[in-house]
């Protein structure tokens, strides 16, 4: 019988953990989190009053995207496809959430598993070297849920942030290398982009990159860019800040990014971009960068930017420079992110005022 985990269950749970793993375990604790507060689901498959073995899955707030935490079947009852059967039960689960993805990690020496994900069409979407406690490297798969035909992705690689406040360079690094790939996605680029765009000041610490900066630092590189501005006039992010001598500091550098743009004839529309546009720019080659309130996402009223890697009929994808793993998230959970076309226009404002930012990166025509 396949069940949902009770938090009475636990004792058997870490027990079949320890059991199956040498190493990355999931302690008492954790379990404990996992079970009662985490957003999560956790199956077990029990026969006689004995459970065999478990699967849990993370999910994210406003992200239709399951991933596979862990599954494990006590190394007593293997050979009796009880994989198959907690794999069937999670992707249950799945469509009743209507997720559009459920994605994995898997250990590359586990043969039985990765067996296991190739009989369900899972496809292989990646290696990460080191990824485990003894460095052996990690195999990503992931399946696609939906009965509609897969939505059209643009190929853009995924870059992840190594600053809490580089969001905005390593989005417009993953659009700029999309769009040519000989540009390079590395730490150096990522804080020589920050260096130029960022605004100095905005909420604390150090100040992210707003859209003027951004789209300078595009042109500069030699793309085509678009900027939409709606909402806020003049210098933007004001009141993310209290300080009169911040908010001054933080104008001036506005006001210079501003005049270099329109000395370049850079593209400024003070209006949003709607979906549908989007849309249209995406499939003419655009790569949109879009700002966004983390409000939806984790109860933080933060600014921060996403890249828009592709638009079907019901979803918005993106990229997450961001991998919050004090969330239990991986970077796994930040690719190609499927977020409601409906969720997406609330998520894609900041501020009192309401902000709109958008950058649409092009090759140079």
């Amino acid at each position: 019988m396949i069940r949902k985990a009770a938090l009475s269950d636990i004792k058997r749970l870490v027990e079949i953990e320890n059991f199956s793993f040498h190493t990355d375990r999931i302690s008492l604790r954790s379990f404990r989190y996992l079970l009662t507060r985490a957003n999560s689901e956790t199956i077990v498959d029990e026969k006689n009053g004995v459970i065999r073995g478990y699967a849990m899955l993370l999910f994210h707030t406003g992200i239709y995207l399951a991933r596979l935490y862990s599954m494990a079947v006590d190394p007593a009852f293997r050979g009796k496809r009880l994989g198959d059967r907690l794999l069937s039960g999670i992707e249950k689960i799945e469509v009743e959430r209507s997720c559009v993805y459920i994605r994995l990690e898997v250990r590359s020496d586990n043969a039985s598993a990765i067996g296991l994900g190739i009989t369900k069409e899972y496809k292989k979407i990646g290696i990460i070297p080191g990824y485990y406690e003894d460095m052996m490297e990690a195999t990503r798969y992931e399946k696609y849920l939906r009965t509609r035909e897969k939505p059209a992705l643009a190929l853009v690689s995924y870059y992840k942030q190594t600053l809490d406040f580089t969001c905005g360079a390593s989005c417009l690094m993953m659009a700029m290398h999309a769009i040519d790939p000989s540009f390079i996605m590395d730490r150096r680029n990522e804080l020589r982009i920050w260096r130029e765009a960022n605004m100095v000041f905005m909420t604390s610490g150090h100040g992210g990159c707003g859209p003027y900066g951004m789209a300078l630092a595009a042109f500069k590189r030699g793309f085509d860019v678009t900027v939409f501005i709606e909402g806020e006039p003049g210098a933007l992010f004001l009141d993310s800040v209290r300080s009169g001598e911040k908010k001054e500091v933080m104008r001036l550098v506005q006001q210079d990014f501003f005049e270099q743009l329109k000395m370049l004839s850079v593209k400024i529309k003070k209006r949003s971009l709607s979906i549908e546009e989007m849309e249209e720019q995406f499939h003419s080659g655009g790569i949109p960068i879009v700002l966004i309130s983390t409000y939806r996402i984790n109860r933080e009223k933060s600014p921060h930017w996403v890249t828009v890697t592709g638009i079907d009929d019901k979803y918005v994808y993106c990229h997450d420079p961001y991998v919050d793993y004090g969330r239990e998230k991986s970077s796994i959970d930040c690719v190609n992110m499927p977020v409601l076309k409906s969720d997406f226009e609330k998520m894609a404002k900041y501020g009192k005022s309401m902000l709109r930012a958008a950058l649409v990166i092009n090759s140079k025509k």
